[in-house]
């Protein structure tokens, strides 16, 4: 009975903790739209990492409203999705007109088109605990896909000496949200919870211990991003972007 009662405080007190620190991940790019709007350009900044995020936040909203007492990944997820589609909004209004085509194609097709099939079709073909099924997959994939982007980082920052490209915000708040959400997993037994923040909590853990070791490494290059983890994501994709140009101009020289 004491057990029970124990295990039922943890339950009701980890995930509204868990909410809060995903919230304050979800805040993260707004000192980078702070500068868009300002700016007003999108200038080198991608808005991929925002467009998944809607799409990530929007099937786990869907995905606690199918699970019975859901109520708290309803909350955390519905918040991030409202935040983003300011995001998105605001990187569509302020991206040069080429930029903005591409990406409002990517937004019709993924946050409208793909969302749309998967809400019609486990809606009408899915019933009971199938339909539960197909959305957790989803949803757990997408989680472990964001919570796997920053490996590309990690290996810069061993290959560089430098945590310049991995903010520590991003990283510190991944442990926590993982951590959190894995024991929260836990306490009301969902795997689809479970398995992808117990994957963000072991990879935050490792970007920590990145960070420590390469940290003082990297104070003599001046000051380091701290600019959240669409940031992150935007530093990658340009650095890949910059050595596909220089390996087409290698190309037209031969």
């Amino acid at each position: 009975m004491h057990r029970s009662t124990i295990r039922e405080d943890w339950r009701e007190a980890g995930g509204p903790e868990g909410n809060v620190i995903s919230i304050l991940m979800f805040l993260s790019p707004i000192k980078t739209f702070k500068k868009v709007v300002k700016k007003k350009s999108t200038e080198n900044y991608k808005g991929v990492p925002y467009i998944t995020t809607l799409l990530s936040t929007s099937l786990w909203s869907y995905y606690g409203l199918l699970k019975v007492g859901g109520l708290l990944i309803v909350t955390v997820n519905g918040a991030g999705a409202a935040l983003h589609v300011v995001y998105v909004t605001l990187f569509l209004i302020y991206a040069p007109n080429d930029i903005k085509r591409k990406y409002m194609k990517l937004v019709a097709t993924i946050n409208i088109g793909f969302l749309g099939a998967v809400l019609l079709v486990t809606q009408v073909a899915l019933h009971g605990g199938i339909r539960i099924t197909v959305v957790g997959v989803l949803c757990a994939g997408l989680t472990i896909g964001m919570y796997a982007a920053p490996l590309a980082a990690m290996k810069m920052v061993i290959q560089t000496r430098s945590v310049k490209f991995m903010p520590f915000s991003l990283s510190f708040f991944q442990f926590l949200n993982g951590g959190v959400w894995s024991a929260y997993a836990v306490l009301v037994k969902d795997f689809y919870i479970g398995v992808p923040n117990g994957i963000g909590f072991l990879l935050g853990s490792s970007q920590l211990i990145l960070y420590v070791v390469y940290r003082n490494k990297s104070a003599s290059e001046g000051p380091m991003e701290e600019e959240g983890s669409a940031h992150l994501f935007e530093g990658m994709i340009a650095m890949h972007d910059f050595n596909d140009s220089m390996k087409n101009e290698a190309l037209a020289k031969e």
